[in-house]
């Protein structure tokens, strides 16, 4: 019973933060997701010309994205909004699953509920995202490294079908291909070219079946940074932002990025496949041009091996970055506007680096001394 009460509680809390705090983004990119596919599919315009309500934003993945997005162009708005929550709902339970292994239902909802609280992952649900689903992909190929690391199979990379979520993760979005990078680097042959011919065959897949929307990508679309939106806007908590918001020359960014990655080769090349997975998901929040809050869900892998996350968890749930929106200049704003890039880097720079495979359980992964999430601590709480 007090259980019970303790979930009810903590919902109606959570409820009411979600929506007193934070800004509900209206499932803006599913929208954009929808309405090219629908412009593609049902009126026959070209894919990469689609304006969502009339603004500069249009769709910005490869192909094959808008080939897996493709049945949305049949589907109602009420319907699709109720696919992408579930969808996203089933993704969040399965990845809490998979790092925390199997815990009571209270604990799993207490769990998820902090999740929606996380902003990267509740502005994922908010505007109808896929970045969840991407983590998804890219950590089931971690398990069945994990799992082949510990049968002692590390040169060859794990099982025969790693690499395959990461492929297709780079096919959708290419983001993800920073891990493809990590899988040479760690010298996983295997599963780097099972990642590299998956999204080559997807990419081909997309090339044969949308020749006219491929050509329009690669030569023109993926290249004009404009449809993405502005390179200083508080909400891109990558390097570059921190570069365009200080108004310093593009060669800065260029200087810090090769020094987050000459610190992640060395910190990987000495680190598990779960640990290094961590590492990589920090450096692909940190490298990348954009890095919109919604995507430092690539962070969570990170935050579940820190021994005690809370403070992180509760800074980058706060919403914080956006006190400076209007103006992000200055030395406050300095620090204030850019926090979620300086968790991202202190991830980076100081998670610790584990070994051995035996570190980290493949169900419910950890550091070795203690769970960093737990249900013993509440358990007890609670009686």
């Amino acid at each position: 019973m007090k259980k019970l009460a303790l979930v009810t509680g903590a919902a109606i809390a959570v409820g009411v933060f979600l929506v007193t705090v934070p800004t509900f983004r209206h499932f803006f990119d599913l929208g954009v997701y929808r309405g090219a596919v629908r412009f593609w599919l049902l009126d026959g315009e070209p894919l990469y010309e689609y304006r969502y309500q009339d603004s500069e934003y249009g769709f910005t993945y490869p192909p094959f994205a808008a080939l897996v997005m493709s049945p949305l162009a049949l589907t109602s708005w009420p319907v699709a909004i109720v696919t992408s929550v579930v969808v996203n709902t089933a993704a969040t339970l399965t990845l809490l699953r998979w790092w925390l292994g199997r815990r009571a239902w209270w604990i799993t909802s207490l769990l998820l509920l902090a999740m929606l609280m996380f902003e990267p992952a509740r502005d994922t649900f908010s505007f109808g995202q896929v970045n969840l689903v991407l983590l998804l992909l890219v950590c089931a190929d971690l398990r069945t490294l994990a799992r082949g690391e510990a049968g002692v199979r590390a040169l060859t990379g794990g099982g025969r079908w790693a690499g395959v979520g990461i492929g297709l993760a780079v096919a959708i979005k290419l983001t993800p291909a920073v891990f493809v990078l990590y899988l040479l680097v760690t010298r996983r042959w295997r599963a780097a070219a099972v990642a590299s011919g998956t999204a080559a065959g997807a990419t081909l897949l997309a090339a044969v079946l949308a020749p006219d929307a491929s050509v329009a990508f690669w030569t023109d679309a993926v290249w004009d940074t404009s449809r993405v939106g502005r390179l200083a806007y508080v909400s891109n908590q990558s390097l570059r932002g921190v570069i365009a918001r200080l108004e310093l020359p593009a060669a800065w960014w260029a200087v810090l990025v090769l020094a987050v990655l000459t610190c992640w080769f060395v910190r990987v090349r000495r680190a598990d496949a779960v640990t290094g997975f961590a590492l990589t998901g920090a450096l692909a929040c940190l490298v990348s041009p954009v890095t919109w809050v919604h995507h430092l869900v690539w962070l969570l892998p990170a935050l579940f091996l820190v021994r005690r996350p809370w403070p992180l968890w509760i800074l980058l749930s706060s919403s914080v970055v956006w006190l400076w929106w209007a103006d992000p200049s200055g030395p406050v704003a300095f620090a204030g506007a850019n926090a979620y890039v300086w968790i991202a880097l202190g991830l980076l720079l100081f998670l610790p680096v584990r070994r051995s495979p035996d570190d980290h359980p493949v169900d419910g992964w950890r550091s070795s001394a203690r769970p960093s999430v737990t249900g013993h601590d509440i358990d007890s709480a609670v009686g």
